[in-house]
């Protein structure tokens, strides 16, 4: 048998008859088939889960930028990670990079310009995981909006938003650890200011950062290798678990949908996960990967070549931390400067105040809302529809004010750069941004609170105007009304 294959092959001839040769369907249910009987997927919900039902919504969406943007993070660390060097020992550059040459510098620097500029595609690795970082964050930030503000966070979905969270500030934590590890000035002085949080927690906080750094600022160098397996490893991990779990649940209780004709509080309509939304969601992922490497190519981002490396006495001028670390740079500037001293301790509310105080109210009260909501309003049934958020115009414009509150955080943070690009004295420039922080969210609040009630009242009007008038056989009359306004999205 194996001679006359071989001679078959010698001449040329295919070794099988073509009608032995299985089609390419064929060969994919056999292999198919083959993996489920060792595995047994279809049997135990494979089918069940490929014809899920997802809503054909945009805003449905933010959630997979939120996970193509961690898979790009991930892929792009590990590559990062091949290169640089956790160290904070000290070193001489003779490296590409002129204007560097000759000085000292720690081994993580030294690391990271070669990475940028002595590896083919470094620096566009480097750019690109940094944007995505940013990416990630901000579709978390926006998808978190979205479902506090059409109230999807509602029974039977709290722990879902409990674990959005989970990861948001796991992300913003790890984010922070990232942008630590060039040890240039800019990340430098970013962790000075951590190390200073840390040291502003009553009781424990002299112990952790002595711990954490190796004794005062900077420390020993311990805090570079803890700081690198914090970010590559163990956070990593915990966002996966939670993301893991995010998934499950929404396959476990179904998504939520607008109210729209046809859909109740116990159907989900929509496209089935296989293959109308995997190709949808194959195409966005696509999309993503390839904003980021556009953006990592063309949009120059942390350029710690050009800030130089840190050293303890070296203060940045006019620079920032990444965007969702504004907020808490503008709360430090913003602080009065009080204290408080009993018993041998001193508090440093300028710093305890907004980075730890302020930092546990945001996340406890967000943690606490499916149930504070639930008091407020009385509401504790199941809810699979969403609610539009000019039906709930009070807590609609909670959340703007919530929102702009932040958002005139994130710009205190640059008082510094705005005073100098625009020429305002800075004293009272910094009084003004004191008060328009709580002025200008209560005002916005107010005027999204009056848009909510308007545009739910041109609702209630339009739904009046579209009675429908049949005249029945006996010569009577019947006045039939439009959809309830509950079914509109």
């Amino acid at each position: 048998m194996m001679r006359k294959l071989v001679h078959r092959w010698m001449q040329g001839r295919p070794i099988l008859p073509v009608d032995a040769i299985p089609s390419r369907r064929v060969l994919v249910q056999r292999t198919v088939r083959v993996f489920d009987e060792r595995v047994g997927v279809a049997k135990n919900g494979g089918r069940t889960i490929l014809g899920k039902i997802f809503p054909d919504h945009l805003s449905f969406f933010l959630g997979e930028i939120a996970l193509y943007a961690f898979i790009v993070l991930v892929l792009s660390g590990i590559f990062l990670s091949l290169y640089f060097n956790p160290s904070l020992a000290d070193v001489v550059y003779h490296g590409k990079d002129k204007a560097l040459r000759g000085q000292h510098m720690s081994a993580a620097y030294a690391s990271t310009v070669a990475l940028s500029f002595s590896v083919r595609t470094g620096l566009l690795m480097r750019q690109m995981h940094h944007w995505a970082a940013n990416v990630f964050i901000g579709a978390i930030v926006i998808h978190m909006c979205r479902i506090f503000f059409t109230s999807a966070y509602r029974k039977p979905r709290e722990l879902n938003w409990m674990i959005g969270l989970t990861m948001l500030g796991l992300a913003i934590i790890n984010g922070y650890a990232g942008y630590s590890l060039p040890d240039d000035v800019v990340s430098g002085t970013g962790l000075r200011i951590g190390y200073s949080i840390i040291l502003s927690i009553p009781l424990v906080g002299t112990y952790l950062a002595t711990f954490l750094f190796g004794g005062q600022f900077p420390g020993n160098g311990s805090i570079e290798p803890r700081l690198f397996i914090a970010h590559v490893l163990i956070l990593p991990l915990l966002i996966i678990g939670l993301l893991g779990a995010h998934l499950a649940l929404i396959i476990r209780q179904e998504h939520t949908q607008w109210p729209k004709p046809g859909r109740t509080e116990d159907n989900v309509v929509g496209s089935p996960l296989y293959p109308n939304f995997a190709l949808k969601t194959t195409g966005l992922m696509f999309m993503v990967a390839g904003g980021l490497w556009a953006l990592g190519g063309l949009v120059q981002i942390n350029p710690i070549f050009n800030f130089g490396p840190f050293a303890p006495y070296k203060a940045p001028d006019a620079t920032q931390p990444d965007w969702y670390m504004g907020w808490l740079e503008g709360a430090l500037r913003m602080s009065p400067n009080w204290q408080f001293a009993a018993f041998g301790h001193t508090i440093p509310f300028p710093v305890f105040m907004p980075a730890v105080l302020l930092s546990v109210l945001t996340f406890g009260i967000a943690f606490l809302w499916p149930y504070i909501d639930k008091i407020l309003t009385g509401d504790f049934d199941k809810h699979n529809l969403v609610t539009p958020p000019s039906r709930r115009p009070v807590h609609t414009a909670f959340g703007v004010a919530v929102a702009t509150f932040y958002f005139m955080l994130t710009v205190d943070g640059g008082d510094d750069v705005l005073v100098k690009f625009f020429g305002f004295h800075l004293r009272p420039f910094v009084w003004a941004l004191r008060v328009l922080t709580f002025a200008l969210p209560v005002l916005v609040g107010l005027v999204a609170h009056r848009l909510a009630r308007q545009i739910d009242a041109g609702r209630d009007r339009m739904q009046r105007r579209q009675a429908v008038t049949v005249e029945l056989s006996g010569g009577s009359y019947d006045v039939s009304v439009g959809r309830p306004a509950t079914d509109r999205g």
